[in-house]
């Protein structure tokens, strides 16, 4: 089956020469037949699982379409040359490729399947590197961004959020879930700004800093329905807690399903995060005076102090 696939693919490059040659009675070549021809010839390597060859074909697909003047099929054809280096698991030089596919839709005024090629090579690159994949997924964003689609913007830099919280690059984090809200916002979808707001909460209280945690709670009293809503009542019992670290009360809001169904990588900020300096726990239920009027306390009197971390 595969060697028959083979001869099929030969078959469609000999064909795309012949569409290319010149003689006396066809001054010009055929573009158009012989980037078909080479796309045929494509698809049967692939079939056999010769991809290295596929790839060839394909940008032999491309070189054709692009002196047809047709980019958006050039662009097509490239993008299908990146697939054939993923199948290598060569996947920096195919995202190399998507990428210039991308500059050439964009070229061709289609940004919209740009942006969505994007997003699909930022789905290949992030089980191996995730910094690249936040950089496409940023630049999807910021394509959709510029076509005043807000929402699927926002859905990018959601996923962009989330990795940068992975990778601890949480300064970074916070300016891009920053956008993400406001874009929610825009379009008044006030139920993520909600969320939003609760994972801005975790990630300034892993960087330590209390007061922009703060800040973003007292911004979102001006949100529709947010100062009735259990987001809310969380965030600043939170805050109450972490202030007055009250390990237990941080504790009990980090670990409510409020908290705990949130996306994966705030999830797991909400169950990591520690009061500062450890914390501390509530005093045990008064027991009976040991010692009579020694004035000594007893063992359930003491205050009872986690080690370093905390529970929560």
């Amino acid at each position: 089956m595969a060697a028959q696939k083979i001869n099929e693919a030969h078959e469609h490059i000999a064909a795309a020469e012949k569409c290319l040659k010149t003689s006396l009675t066809k001054w010009k070549p055929d573009y158009d037949s012989a980037a078909s021809e080479y796309g045929k010839a494509a698809v049967c390597f692939k079939n056999a699982k010769q991809y290295d060859q596929a790839k060839d074909a394909y940008l032999k697909e491309a070189d054709n379409h692009t002196d047809n003047k047709a980019l958006f099929h050039a662009a097509k054809a490239i993008e299908q040359a990146g697939m054939m280096l993923k199948e290598q698991k060569k996947m920096p030089e195919a995202i190399q490729y998507i990428e210039k596919a991308c500059m050439m839709y964009m070229e061709n005024g289609t940004p919209d399947t740009a942006a969505m090629a994007l997003d699909r090579a930022g789905k290949l690159i992030e089980p191996i590197n995730l910094d690249k994949a936040v950089d496409l997924y940023q630049k999807a964003a910021g394509v959709f961004e510029n076509e005043d689609r807000l929402r699927q913007s926002a859905e990018l830099l959601g996923k962009a959020s989330r990795l940068l919280v992975r990778l601890k690059r949480l300064d970074d984090a916070a300016v891009a879930i920053q956008k993400e809200k406001n874009m929610y916002k825009d379009i008044e979808n006030y139920p993520m700004c909600f969320k939003k707001t609760t994972a801005q909460v975790l990630i300034h209280l892993h960087r330590g800093d209390f007061v922009a945690a703060d800040k973003c709670v007292r911004e979102g009293y001006s949100l529709p329905g947010y100062s009735t809503s259990e987001d809310v009542v969380a965030m600043e019992t939170l805050l109450q807690g972490y202030d007055e670290q009250d390990e237990d009360k941080v504790h009990r809001i980090c670990n409510s399903p409020l908290l705990k169904y949130m996306d994966n990588d705030y999830a797991k900020l909400a169950i990591a995060l520690r009061v500062p300096g450890g914390g501390v726990k509530k005093k045990k239920a008064a027991a009976a005076p040991q010692g009579g009027d020694s004035g000594e306390p007893g063992p359930a009197e003491e205050e009872d102090y986690e080690g370093e971390g905390g529970l929560c």
